[in-house]
């Protein structure tokens, strides 16, 4: 896969990432006030530093010969295309006496910085294609 595909499909992974973690900051932020309601978060981007550590490792690693598909690979990467954005709820904490641990104030950080990062995520698309475009102009 050459580098401009593989930062396009990144690119792609985060903005769906950033979609879904805008949808949960908003719930959490609708269910500030109702009792024993759990805050969520995405997980993302811990799998994603995972999968190209794996892919790095598989790189450097002792290759064996294998004579059937049937035997176990050694150092077998995690494709990064396999990682998918997760919820998490946490359970661990209780911020309030009904038992629910959202803060709105800090949802509605977390919604503004959800939206800074997905319109830097849409300039960097935009730049990769223009980068295209300038080549194809030529």
């Amino acid at each position: 896969m050459n580098s401009f595909t593989r930062s396009v499909d990144l690119l792609h992974r985060a903005m769906d990432a950033t979609s879904l973690r805008y949808q949960v900051s908003a719930n959490n932020l609708a269910n500030s006030e109702v009792p024993n309601f759990k805050r969520s978060t995405v997980n993302f981007e811990s799998e994603l530093k995972r999968a190209f550590e794996s892919e790095e490792k598989a790189k450097n690693a002792f290759q064996l010969a294998r004579t059937d598909e049937r035997h176990i690979s050694l150092y077998e990467p995690y494709d990064y295309r396999d990682v998918e954005p997760r919820r998490v709820l946490d359970y661990g904490t209780a911020a309030k006496a009904n038992g629910n641990n959202v803060d709105a104030e800090t949802e509605a950080n977390n919604i503004l910085q959800i939206q800074m990062q997905y319109r830097l995520l849409t300039h960097l698309t935009n730049f990769e294609f223009s980068q295209v475009n300038a080549v194809m102009k030529k």
